[in-house]
C-alpha cells in the first residue's frame, strides 16, 4: 500500500510538472486558464479513465509549483552529462520518482490539503507535525481549522517551538509539549456544564483530545485512585507521554486556577514519584487545565515547587483569525527588534575591544 501511494503521488506530481513546464510554458498559470484545465482532463479521462477532473489537474498543478524547487533542482544536478533528450527525461522521471518517495511521506489526500496553506512555513510546520503524529487527513484538516500553527506560535516558546518542530527535533522537555491554550471545540458543551461532564466528554472524544494535547500522549486511567492514610483521592486523568518517558498526571478545572490546585497537584506527583513511576521512567509531570489563570497567582503557588507542574487554559471555541494573526505578527516584530538591539550591542562590543 505505501509503494502503490508513493507512485500515485509522484505520478500526480509529474502531471503537475508537464501541466506546468509544457503545457504553460513554465508560467505559473496559462493564459487561457481553466479552458486549458478542462482540455486535458477531458483528453486525459478518455485515455486513462477516472480521475483527472480540472479540480484534480489544479491540485496536481499546484502541488508542483508548491514542491518544485526540492526535487527539480536536485534531479537538475544529477542529470548534468545525460546525452540524449530520451535518455535525459526517463531519467527524471525515473530520479523524480525515487526522490519523491525520500522527501514526501505523506498520503495524496494530504498534499491537496496542505498547498492551499498561505505560508510556506505553516505548510512545513503542518507537514511536519503530520509526519510526527501520524495524523489522518481528517486530524490534519481539524488542526488546521483550529489554527494549531497560529496557537503554537503563541505558546511559552513561541516561534522556538515552531522551529523545533520544523527541525523535526527529539523532545527533551515537557515545556516543549505543553500548550497554552487547548482548543476543545469537539466536545460540543454548552456555556452550563460540570467537572464529570467536561471529564466525560474528554473519555468520549479520546482520539481527539489526544490529538489536541500534542504528539506522543497516550491513555493510562481516568479517575485514577490514591488512598492515603484512609483519605481516598481521584486523579482526573492519568496519562504517557512516550517522548518525554515519563507519567502525566491531568487535573480538570472549572473556573479559575487557585493556590490549592497547585497544592492538589503536587500530592498526586508526589505519590506517582513514589508509586506508580517505574525505574527507567522520568519523573511525572502534572497539568492543571482550567478555564481562566492569573500570572501573578500561577506564579507564587507553583514557585519554588520540585515538581514540574503546568497550567494551561482550555476554550470551548475556536480563537478569532484576526486576533491570533495581529499577535503573531506582534510576536514577530518583537523579536525581529530584539536581534536588531542585540546586533547592535554586539557591534559596539566589538568595536570597543
Amino acid at each position: 500500500m505505501r509503494y502503490v501511494n508513493t507512485a500515485l503521488v509522484a505520478t500526480y506530481w509529474l502531471i503537475g510538472r508537464r501541466v506546468v513546464e509544457y503545457e504553460q510554458k513554465g508560467k505559473g498559470r496559462a493564459d487561457y486558464g481553466q479552458e486549458l484545465l478542462k482540455k486535458l482532463s477531458k483528453d486525459l479521462t478518455h485515455t486513462f479513465g477516472r480521475g483527472f477532473s480540472p479540480d484534480n489537474l489544479e491540485s496536481m498543478r499546484r502541488f508542483y509549483l508548491e514542491y518544485k524547487s526540492e526535487i527539480s533542482e536536485t534531479v537538475s544536478r544529477k542529470l548534468n552529462g545525460k546525452k540524449t533528450e530520451t535518455a535525459s527525461r526517463n531519467s527524471s522521471t525515473s530520479l523524480a520518482i525515487r526522490q519523491y518517495s525520500e522527501r514526501f511521506l505523506l498520503s495524496w489526500s494530504h498534499y491537496r490539503l496542505l498547498p492551499r496553506l498561505d505560508e510556506p512555513f505553516k505548510r512545513d510546520f503542518y507537514e511536519a507535525e503530520c509526519i510526527r503524529g501520524n495524523w489522518s487527513v481528517r486530524q490534519l484538516d481539524r488542526q488546521i481549522q483550529s489554527m494549531l500553527y497560529e496557537r503554537t506560535a503563541l505558546s511559552k516558546r513561541k516561534m522556538a517551538v515552531i522551529a523545533k518542530a520544523h527541525e523535526k527535533s527529539v523532545v527533551l522537555k515537557p515545556e516543549d509539549e505543553i500548550k497554552d491554550p487547548y482548543i476543545l471545540e469537539f466536545l460540543g458543551l454548552k456555556d452550563e456544564y460540570s467537572e464529570s461532564q467536561l471529564e466525560e466528554a474528554l473519555i468520549q472524544h479520546l482520539e481527539h483530545f489526544l490529538l489536541e494535547l500534542g504528539i506522543g500522549f497516550t491513555f493510562v486511567a481516568r479517575q485514577k485512585r490514591i488512598t492515603l492514610e484512609g483519605s481516598h483521592y481521584r486523579l482526573d486523568l492519568l496519562l504517557f507521554h512516550r517522548l518525554l518517558r515519563c507519567l502525566v498526571a491531568i487535573d480538570l478545572k472549572i473556573g479559575e486556577f487557585s493556590h490549592a490546585d497547585a497544592g492538589q497537584m503536587n500530592l498526586y506527583l508526589n505519590y506517582l514519584k513514589d508509586r506508580e513511576k517505574l525505574p527507567e521512567e522520568n519523573d511525572p509531570v502534572g497539568i492543571i487545565l482550567c478555564t481562566d489563570k492569573k500570572k501573578t497567582v500561577v506564579e507564587y503557588a507553583l514557585g519554588g515547587m520540585s515538581n514540574r507542574i503546568f497550567t494551561s487554559k482550555y476554550k470551548l471555541r475556536l480563537p478569532d483569525p484576526e486576533v491570533l494573526k495581529a499577535e503573531i505578527e506582534h510576536e514577530r516584530q518583537r523579536l525581529l527588534q530584539m536581534k536588531i538591539v542585540t546586533g547592535e550591542k554586539k557591534g559596539r562590543k566589538r568595536a570597543n575591544t
